[in-house]
């Protein structure tokens, strides 16, 4: 009975984890694609500017981590 107790938090935080990922990135595809419908283009993202993104995932990642400190 402790066992399931102690994993209920686990799962319980994966799911809203989940959850709020999978909101943001529907999000910031709508932004994404809004914006490019209004400037008349299509969305082109060069690997500079995913490498730029990727940087600032990996700081984002590493300050929710420290969170749990």
């Amino acid at each position: 009975m402790d066992e399931n107790m102690d994993n209920s938090w686990k799962i319980k935080t994966l799911i809203i984890g989940g959850v709020v990922g999978l909101l943001t990135g529907l999000g910031a595809a709508f932004l994404l694609t809004r914006q490019a419908e209004k400037n008349g283009t299509t969305l082109n993202i060069t690997p500079g500017k995913g490498m730029q993104l990727g940087v600032v995932l990996a700081g984002l990642l590493k300050s929710i981590t420290s969170l749990g400190e």
